[in-house]
């Protein structure tokens, strides 16, 4: 089937939806595959409690003389077309992010701050992926202005494939560090596949790319682009500094040389946190957002999901940052919490995951760094960090850790969280 004449169906539905639990009235259902299981199974199933038309890519499945199935030769492929053909027929300004660490929170920073002038779409959650993409693009309407589109990867030529189905006429790779390296061989495989957003927007007319001057890496792939730099230098497009971190983060930011200095006390954990929130001050500076609406949307923003949060509970202060964790994103935690003005800091630490053949060693730096600083007790969670040198109390699981618990746990600490999402740590919040 031509992607126009299902295009000509889309319009014709309600939604999108790959899920056969959640068939909205009038959606359109897309059979996608998976290890475990075939969505061309559940195409009747999708048309019986919902569902206009199903897409599917097994003809057996399609009865006969039946207009609600769809045959394409290929799902997912077929899905990645009609976004990307859903893309080309708006005027919305697409603008594409990656990066290693804080994408998330850089693309809800951007989302806030342009949402106070423009109509805004932008990916929901972690949709970040070759499926999350096209289901982003395809939440597209016309009324849409401005939409801002997470691109994530742990592999070579991921970034590749998703921009040329967003086609973004502006890009921001928040950085570049250690992660899923099990997938891209090495840090100059991350740096390769991240530069693929840079790679596109080199050969797409009146392309702009926002950058983190400060970063050197970034700074080095960005040649032969527009660029609309930020960070700490007074000259820079935005320039500004963290003023306070104990433990809200606040900074202060200007335009060029000649704007006046404005405040921003965020609700954000982290003087990491910092080039993502000038990424959106940037951003909304670049589209005439008033100063005024940028500070107030940066200081209404609430993280969410584990990422950054603050907790007071009865009996300690918990800083949260238990979705993901790389050597990079680590570190910057680290040194953060190290620097933070507090008693009794306790860190409940869970491995690092996908980091391949360096795992052991990243996993050690880590350890060495703890070494040579002065927290008050270490919680160490899972297998790789158990298997370096340290003299600190170490757990298989986050169970093991919660069995812990219940003889004995901090009292009146401050305790940062951080681990792999994989390593479940988000657990142990409730016990603390």
């Amino acid at each position: 089937m031509e992607t126009s004449v299902l295009y000509s169906i889309f319009l014709q539905c309600s939604s999108v939806t790959t899920d056969s639990r959640n068939c909205p009235a009038g959606s359109l259902f897309i059979a996608l595959k998976g290890d475990s299981f075939n969505g061309n199974a559940f195409a009747a199933q999708a048309l019986a409690t919902g569902s206009a038309y199903a897409v599917i890519d097994e003809p057996e499945f399609a009865p006969a003389n039946d207009p609600r199935y769809l045959v394409v030769d290929n799902c997912l492929h077929a899905l990645q077309q009609l976004a990307n053909y859903h893309r080309k027929q708006l005027q919305t300004q697409v603008i594409g992010i990656t990066g290693t660490n804080g994408k998330t929170t850089t693309k809800e920073l951007i989302a806030a701050v342009l949402s106070t002038t423009y109509n805004v779409h932008y990916t929901k959650g972690n949709l970040n992926n070759h499926i999350g993409v096209p289901l982003t693009l395809l939440q597209l309407k016309p009324e849409h202005e401005i939409a801002v589109i997470e691109m994530g990867a742990n592999h070579p030529g991921e970034i590749e494939a998703l921009v040329h189905i967003a086609e973004p006429d502006y890009g921001i790779i928040t950085n570049v560090g250690k992660a899923h390296l099990e997938g891209f061989g090495s840090f100059e495989g991350v740096i390769k596949t991240k530069g693929e957003l840079y790679d596109f927007l080199r050969e797409k007319e009146n392309s702009v790319v926002f950058i983190h001057h400060d970063n050197p890496y970034l700074k080095k792939m960005a040649t032969n682009l527009q660029l609309i730099p930020y960070g700490e230098e007074a000259d820079l497009f935005v320039n500004g500094h963290v003023t306070d971190n104990s433990p809200y983060l606040c900074f202060e930011w200007k335009k060029g040389t000649d704007g006046e200095m404005q405040q921003v006390r965020t609700q954000l954990i982290g003087e990491y946190n910092f080039p993502n929130a000038l990424a959106a001050v940037t951003i909304g500076t670049f589209f005439d957002v008033l100063p005024q609406r940028i500070n107030e949307a940066l200081s209404d923003y609430t993280p969410q999901n584990n990422r950054s949060q603050l907790k007071q509970t009865a009996h300690n202060t918990l800083i949260i940052d238990a979705y993901n964790a790389n050597p990079t994103s680590m570190m910057a935690a680290l040194e953060n919490f190290r620097n933070m003005k507090a008693d009794c800091k306790v860190l409940l630490l869970g491995d690092m995951l996908e980091l391949g053949a360096d795992s052991l060693k990243e996993h050690q730096k880590i350890v060495d760094f703890i070494d040579g600083c002065s927290f008050h007790s270490v919680i160490l969670v899972g297998q790789q960090f158990a298997a370096t040198r340290n003299n600190y109390a170490c757990y298989p699981t986050a169970a093991d850790v919660l069995d812990a618990f219940q003889k004995e746990k901090p009292q009146g600490c401050t305790v940062l969280i951080k681990g792999s999402n994989g390593t479940k740590l988000s657990t142990l919040v409730d016990a603390l």
